[in-house]
């Protein structure tokens, strides 16, 4: 099969739920999360390694209802301890293995699976058809671990969300995260005063810290991140203005953020 074809295969993917409604899950948090939003929300996760795996599972099991996960990868052995994937998840698509945890988690959600790279089509084509004029909420969360692919990802939703001298699409958030070992880093943007703020963050991949490959990533600290990542679409989805930028070093119990404001 031609990279051509397999990629046409990826993007047009699969999608996974169960078609019987269940009881009411969120009772302990309804008034925080409210399912009105959730059931409108689109979300996209770029990557499902660490952070994106983790996040994942959240955003389905607060009832996210549309999930779409993007990653060209299969689970290795490497992605156990540090990426809490099963053992019987070996040699599967990343993307697969999600997608069927999150529907034991909560069988309302659907989950639609892309085993490929991120294109930027993927954000610029969100509404779907005859769903134009529709009240949609878009969340669009950036958990890879390269630069190139971050930027690209922020490109798309620039476009697709914050034209030029506006102050973008209320109902569109991304959230990027990133980390290393036991520090991660969550930006996230909703208007155009993070517009200004997130390119700020992105250099080129020779820039950036080099750790070796036993030092980089712990399962703990993806948590953290995807939590955090969690708490921003939380607080957007609220419409409380959210943190543009939050760093948390777990070993030195250190956050430094800054909020998202208007001025």
């Amino acid at each position: 099969m031609t990279e051509q074809a397999e990629t046409e295969k990826s993007a047009a993917s699969s999608e996974v739920h169960n078609e019987e409604p269940t009881p009411e899950r969120n009772t302990r948090f309804k008034d925080i999360l409210k399912p009105e939003v959730l059931e409108k929300t689109q979300a996209i996760v770029v990557g499902v390694g660490a952070i994106g795996r983790q996040l994942t599972l959240q955003l389905a099991a607060i009832g996210v209802k549309n999930i779409w996960i993007i990653d060209p990868e299969d689970v290795e052995i490497e992605n156990l301890g540090a990426q809490g994937f099963f053992m019987d998840d070996m040699n599967i698509p990343k993307v697969e293995a999600v997608a069927t945890l999150c529907t034991r988690i909560n069988p309302d959600v659907i989950i639609k699976t892309s085993k490929t790279k991120f294109r930027k089509e993927f954000v610029m084509e969100l509404v779907r058809e005859g769903e134009a004029e529709a009240e949609k909420y878009f969340a669009i969360f950036s958990c890879v671990d390269d630069m190139k692919a971050r930027k690209s990802i922020w490109q798309a939703f620039e476009e697709r969300f914050l034209p030029e001298d506006e102050p973008g699409d209320p109902l569109a958030l991304f959230v990027d995260a990133r980390m290393g070992a036991e520090v991660a880093r969550v930006l996230a943007v909703s208007h155009i005063e993070g517009k200004m703020y997130y390119p700020r963050t992105l250099f080129n991949a020779e820039d950036g810290l080099q750790q070796s490959c036993t030092a980089k990533t712990t399962i703990y600290c993806a948590n953290l991140a995807s939590a955090m990542m969690v708490g921003q679409f939380s607080k957007w989805a609220r419409g409380i203005l959210i943190d543009k930028d939050i760093l948390y070093n777990i070993f030195a119990a250190m956050m430094i953020h800054n909020y998202e404001d208007e001025s």
